[in-house]
This record gives structure tokens, C-alpha cells and sequence, in this order.
């Protein structure tokens, strides 16, 4: 448990320090199976996670920007990535615990930067990973030792399907194929399974990953569902296939390394890098073959199923504390939206089409009408019997509404517009003026989504970094100006093509930040932790 409470560690301060980035170079996967591969690959090392890159790719072709061969090939470099992690943790690394923990606490606990107490996180992870390795390895010893091992590891070398089977449970477990492998190597290492057991056991681990992303996209729409299958197909079909021809040929691995834990490892690294250099090529038909075998009509009717509804509860409009429990969900998911609106923008910016933006320019009707029902349903709660606190709140999430529905505007009508008028006129924007944004923008995704925790948790911690986040971005802001006027007189031709459109994405993005931190200034005004004026008293 402990290993995979670190594992998810490590992957949560991956998400929360550089998560947008990270979706970035999912998204722009459809431009070719290699460079799609090679996303799917760094970003799994970096969430230590094959199926979290497959969800995140899942909610990509959701959305239409990469299409299902696309994101097989994704999937494939996921695999892999994910397996070199467990390479990567199987070494002796036990020197540097101490290390990882004490830098990792200094910085998680002592520093206020988000990225840097993010990456204290992600180390400390990375110690608890390589103690919890320890600690299996000291209780499987013994096992070496027990009358029954014999036994049961005669029963799995002599039973390579049963062996499959079991692995496949195993990574279902868990769900983590990371740990199942890493698990499996602890067993050959300290209680003397034979190879012959570890092998399918850990080709066992491969299938039960693939299970792992079927089971947690059997909700989204009909193209999320179609990745995971297709990856299965692969994952499946391959371990099967290698099982029968280790029946007829034993791999070498002692030619890789001495050591039984790491031929484990090796072979799961290689099996994969196996996966990817030969079904890539055949992502295509692949994709097509999981569209014949799941196809659209069997999931008709899903999306209204699954849709989220209205939390604007009538029954309890003359309850206040209920009813503005109910208004303020509601606002959450108005938020939701308009941040599902706003991570595609530098995508639409840089290669979207019509079509793409359009589609998500639509979602801006749903905020506007969930902007009108919730001040039309403050409306009827104040029409009731309200304490001074209930009032204040209910004005506070009208305030807030509107402050949603105006960056929902900003993302359509000048975001979204301004991606229209680039891809029109062919306009890009500089090297160096796209990493500018592209840096704005995954600051204000993180931004938002902590705004949207402030709003459901009200916490005064989080509140100050909101606010304190608000005035990073009045800086950034004044940095990019100032980087942008220097490429204007060097006469960089892509930073005169494409300024107004630069000027204006800074100007909505930082616009879009302010609207979303609101939710913070009632919050600290009450604890009495806000400024009155920002002017200094006149002499």
C-alpha cells in the first residue's frame, strides 16, 4: 500500500505542477504516430503511470483533437514509458532516501512557490517508493525459506496460463502495472520464483493494465472507449504471443544480467519497446478493427445518461443553508466548463480548425444559461427569510456567476476568435512568444482549478495563494509586454505578424485569472487578511 500511495504521489505532484504542460503534449499527438509515441512515453515517466496517460488521451479523442490511431500510438509510447520507470526503480537507490526526504520536506514545507513544493512532493514520492521496495523485499525473504514456495512456484512455472492469469489479477489489484512488476522482480529476488513463473506472470501484468484503462473509461463517450480497447488488443495479443514463443524458445535473459530481478525488469521493457516498434505501424488498423467491434449505436443515448444535470435543487429553495449548498455546486460546474473551455486554447491558437473551435465555442451558451438560472434561483432564495450571513454568501455566488460567465466570454468571443483569425490568415506566433503564453496558460489552468477548490473548501491557505497568484500573473504580464516591444524592434517577422493577437491572448488570459481569483477576496476580507487600498497614505 504504501508503494502505491507513492507511486500516486509522485504522480499527483507531476499533475499539479506542470499538468497542463503535460496535456499539451498529449494533445499534440495527432501530428504523427513516432512524435505521438514519443509524447505518450515522457509523459508516462513522468506521471509513472501508463493508464493515467491513457485517460488523459481518452479525453482527447472525446473531444476530437486526436483521432483513435493517434492515440493507440500514444498508448504504445505510454507502455513504455511506464516501463522504464520500473527500470529506473528496480536499481539500488537506497543512498539516496535520505537525501530525496530531507530536500523533498525542505521544500514542500518551507517554500511557497506552487512548482517548487510541487517538486518536494514529487521526491519525497520518490523516497516512499524506493523504501516501500525495502520493505517488500525484507518480507518476501523468508518466503525463500517456506515449506510451501517450492510448491507454488513449481505449480506457476508448470502453468503458464494460470501464471497469466494471476499476473493479470495482480495489476488489476493494484492498478498499477508499476507495482505489479516491481512486486513480481521482489519474489524472483528474495523468495526464489523461477523464471519460468515470473515471466508470464509479469506478461500477465501487461494484460491486466490494459483491463486497468477499460475499466476506468467504461463511462466516457464511444471514441474515449475505443483507446484503451485498442491498446488492450495490443497488450493482450502480444503477451499471448510471446508466452507461446517462450514455450518454444527461452529468452537469454541471462545475457542481459546476472541478477533475476533485473532480467525480470528487462523483459518488461523489453516486451514494449517490442509493442511499440512493431504495432505502431499497425495503430490504423487497429483503430479501425475496435470501431467495427464497438460501434457507435451501441453506446447511442450514453452522453445524456452520463450528462451532468442541474444542481439547483427547487425542493429546498426555502431551506437557505440547503439552497445555497445547491446554487454553489451548481457554480462548480459552471467553472468546470469554462475550464474544459479554456485548456484548448493554445492548441486552437496554434493549429486548430474551424470546426474544432466552434464546437468549443458552443459550450459558452451552456455558462450562459447556468449564469441566468443561478441568479434567477438566488432571486427566489432571497425572497425567503435569510440570516446576514446567508445573505452576504448568496450575493457572493451571483457576484462569482458573474464572474464565471464574463471568462467564459473572454475564452469564446476573444480567445476562440482570435484562433479563428490566426489559422485564416496563416499567422504564427514567435518561438519564444509562444513559450510565453504557453507558460500563461497552463499558470492560469492551475490557477482555476485552484479557485474552484477555494470555492467548495473556502480554505484561507489556498485563498492567499489565489490571491498571491493574482499578482504573479500583473507581473508576468508586464514581463511578456516588455519581451514582446524587444522582438518588435529586432523586427522578428512572426512577432509583427502575429502582435495584436499576442497582446490580446496576454491581456484575456490575465483578465481570466482576476475573474476566477474573486472567489478568494470574501473569503480572506472576513479573516481580515486583505489590504483596504493598494495606495500609499498621502503625506
Amino acid at each position: 500500500m504504501l508503494l502505491l500511495y507513492a507511486v500516486r504521489m509522485v504522480r499527483t505532484g507531476f499533475e499539479r505542477a506542470s499538468g497542463p504542460s503535460l496535456r499539451r503534449v498529449i494533445g499534440k499527438a495527432a501530428s504523427g504516430r513516432i512524435t505521438g509515441a514519443a509524447s505518450g512515453t515522457i509523459v508516462a515517466i513522468m506521471l509513472q503511470s501508463a493508464t493515467a496517460v491513457a485517460v488523459l488521451a481518452a479525453g482527447f479523442a472525446t473531444s476530437g483533437f486526436i483521432s483513435t490511431a493517434a492515440g493507440l500510438a500514444v498508448l504504445l509510447g505510454a507502455d513504455l514509458g511506464s516501463a522504464l520507470v520500473v527500470q529506473f526503480l528496480s536499481f539500488d537507490l537506497s543512498w539516496l532516501i535520505p537525501l530525496l526526504l530531507a530536500v523533498g520536506a525542505w521544500l514542500f514545507l518551507k517554500i511557497e512557490s506552487r512548482q517548487v513544493k510541487q517538486t518536494g512532493r514529487i521526491l519525497i514520492g520518490i523516497a516512499l517508493v524506493l523504501i516501500s521496495l525495502q520493505m517488500i523485499g525484507e518480507s518476501t525473504a523468508p518466503l525463500k525459506e517456506a515449506n510451501f514456495m517450492p510448491h507454488v512456484a513449481g505449480f506457476l512455472a508448470n502453468d503458464a496460463p494460470t501464471a497469466l492469469a494471476l499476473g493479470a489479477l495482480l495489476a488489476f489489484l493494484v492498478h498499477s502495472s508499476v507495482a505489479a512488476v516491481l512486486m513480481v522482480a521482489a519474489f524472483v529476488l528474495n523468495a526464489g520464483l523461477p523464471m519460468e513463473a515470473a515471466i508470464p506472470l509479469v506478461l500477465g501484468a501487461n494484460i491486466g493494465a490494459g483491463l486497468v484503462a477499460i475499466w476506468l473509461t467504461r463511462g466516457m463517450e464511444h471514441k474515449a472507449r475505443l483507446l484503451p480497447l485498442g491498446n488492450f488488443v495490443f497488450r493482450a495479443g502480444g503477451a499471448i504471443l510471446t508466452l507461446i514463443a517462450f514455450s518454444f524458445y527461452a529468452p537469454p535473459l541471462e545475457n542481459v544480467s546476472s541478477n533475476p530481478a533485473q532480467q525480470v525488469v528487462a523483459l518488461h521493457v523489453l516486451f514494449n519497446l517490442a509493442l511499440v516498434l512493431i504495432c505502431l505501424p499497425l495503430t490504423g488498423v487497429v483503430a479501425r478493427l475496435v470501431e467495427f467491434a464497438l460501434p457507435l449505436n451501441e453506446t447511442s443515448g450514453e452522453s445524456d445518461q452520463f450528462a451532468p444535470q442541474s444542481s439547483l435543487d427547487e425542493r429546498v429553495v426555502h431551506i437557505p443553508r440547503l439552497a445555497l449548498a445547491s446554487a454553489t455546486r451548481e457554480l462548480l460546474r459552471m467553472g468546470e466548463i469554462v475550464e474544459a473551455m479554456a485548456r484548448p486554447v493554445m492548441m486552437m491558437l496554434e493549429r486548430g480548425t474551424e470546426e474544432e473551435i466552434r464546437r468549443l465555442q458552443r459550450l459558452d451558451a451552456d455558462v450562459n444559461k447556468i449564469h441566468s438560472d443561478i441568479k434567477l434561483y438566488i432571486a427566489e432564495v432571497n425572497r425567503g427569510e435569510l440570516t446576514s450571513e446567508e445573505a452576504e454568501q448568496s450575493m457572493e455566488l451571483v457576484s462569482y456567476a458573474v464572474n464565471l460567465e464574463r471568462a467564459g466570454d473572454l475564452v469564446s468571443k476573444n480567445l476562440f476568435e482570435r484562433a479563428l483569425d490566426l489559422q485564416k490568415n496563416r499567422i504564427n506566433f514567435s518561438p519564444e512568444g509562444q513559450m510565453e503564453l504557453e507558460s500563461l496558460h497552463d499558470r492560469v489552468l492551475a490557477n482555476m482549478n485552484l479557485a474552484l477548490n477555494v470555492l467548495v473548501s473556502a480554505d484561507v491557505e489556498s485563498a492567499r495563494e489565489l490571491i498571491a497568484e493574482k499578482d504573479r500573473m500583473r507581473e508576468l504580464e508586464r514581463e511578456s509586454h516588455n519581451r514582446h516591444l524587444d522582438r518588435l524592434k529586432t523586427r522578428t517577422p512572426e512577432s509583427m505578424e502575429s502582435s495584436n493577437a499576442h497582446m490580446e491572448v496576454v491581456r484575456s488570459l490575465k483578465e481570466i485569472n482576476s475573474l476566477f481569483a474573486a472567489v478568494a477576496v470574501p473569503i480572506l476580507a472576513r479573516e481580515g487578511q486583505l489590504r483596504d487600498t493598494r495606495l500609499v497614505p498621502a503625506e
